[in-house]
């Protein structure tokens, strides 16, 4: 019997018996009211932060007393190329540093490469945010994020298939500028490399590519079309298939600079010189680009700015801070250099 009452008296309730969202339903308030609680955080009355409080602790949550942790908000990646990951880390760090929010990143590649859900290992942290940086993000890990009452932020994800604020770049129209580009040097034989077709971004990319066509009364030959990931390895293989066609391109405008880095090894395997026999376009403007011979012309991405604008609506989420808009596209401009020139007259 003594035993028995000590195991009795020790089942203690479990962290995470219930989800956040239920226990802000409980007490009459936000998730993100919750996770100020929970986090020690201010801008939360006095009766309100004791109901939720009592919750918290029947349901074996522990909170942090105020000021004694740096809230942070976690920068997650897929497959983090520096180029693009550090002036998005920059961007979202000179928003958060004032606001005395520490910035941290996670790559979430070899959990997804196991078939693993990353969604629960970045919760455990308890973050004050979290901003996506890759495409691969569900309707499930929106749901999670939600049901902790932590803010999420997606920056180009591949659909919109869950009502979180969204951060991108002018896709289309830089495709559409960079398309302009070529036929305005008298370029008529137009190949393009895409990016994977479930991708909000890849797809905008290849419409602003027809758009350009279309405005110009240019034919499209659908042979000069190819499909991949945004890589190296598929910039050269499909670079290859499009240069070993009976009628090859004169151009080529490619889904992103990695897949023109691959363009540029396909040339030289064929023997072709840039931008004399071949112009080629990239998408990004990463730092490599421009070290490049010849240096890659390009669509440039404001990434930094990117970060900026993502921390902003993410910190705002955490304050509990209505969006005026969940959708923000920001400009894109053409860096024009050396891989691009009118095509040879034969």
């Amino acid at each position: 019997m003594i035993e028995e009452g000590r195991r009795r008296r020790s089942r203690k309730p479990r962290r995470g018996d219930l989800p956040l969202a239920t226990i802000a339903e409980l007490a009459g308030v936000s998730p993100p009211t919750v996770s100020k609680v929970l986090n020690g955080r201010r801008g939360v009355g006095e009766q309100t932060r004791q109901r939720v409080e009592a919750l918290l602790r029947d349901h074996g949550y522990r909170r942090r007393p105020a000021g004694s942790f740096t809230p942070c908000i976690e920068v997650v990646f897929h497959q983090m190329l520096s180029s693009i990951a550090m002036p998005i880390l920059r961007g979202v760090q000179e928003v958060a540093g004032p606001r005395d929010h520490t910035v941290g990143f996670t790559d979430v590649r070899h959990w997804l490469r196991a078939g693993q859900p990353w969604a629960q290992a970045v919760l455990l942290r308890q973050p004050a945010a979290v901003i996506t940086v890759f495409s691969l993000v569900t309707a499930e890990d929106g749901t999670s994020f939600a049901a902790a009452g932590i803010p999420l932020v997606a920056v180009d994800p591949a659909d919109n298939l869950f009502p979180v604020p969204v951060v991108g770049s002018g896709n289309w129209s830089g495709a559409l500028s960079a398309t302009r580009h070529l036929v305005d040097l008298g370029h008529r034989r137009i190949g393009v490399l895409t990016g994977p077709v479930r991708d909000l971004s890849a797809r905008a990319r290849r419409d602003g590519f027809r758009a350009a066509l279309d405005y110009a009364g240019v034919p499209f030959d659908e042979r000069l079309e190819r499909s991949g990931v945004f890589a190296f390895e598929d910039g050269l293989r499909l670079g290859v298939e499009l240069l070993a066609g009976p009628a090859p391109p004169t151009a080529v405008v490619c889904g992103n600079d990695l897949q023109a880095l691959g363009v540029y090894a396909a040339a030289r395997e064929a023997g072709l010189r840039i931008p004399d026999d071949l112009s080629v376009v990239g998408f990004d403007d990463v730092d490599e680009a421009a070290w490049l011979a010849p240096p890659l012309t390009t669509v440039r991405q404001p990434f930094g700015e990117i970060g900026a604008t993502a921390a902003r609506l993410a910190l705002a989420l955490a304050d509990g801070q209505p969006l005026v808009q969940d959708r923000y596209e920001l400009g894109t401009s053409l860096v024009v250099r050396g891989s691009t020139a009118p095509p040879r007259r034969h």
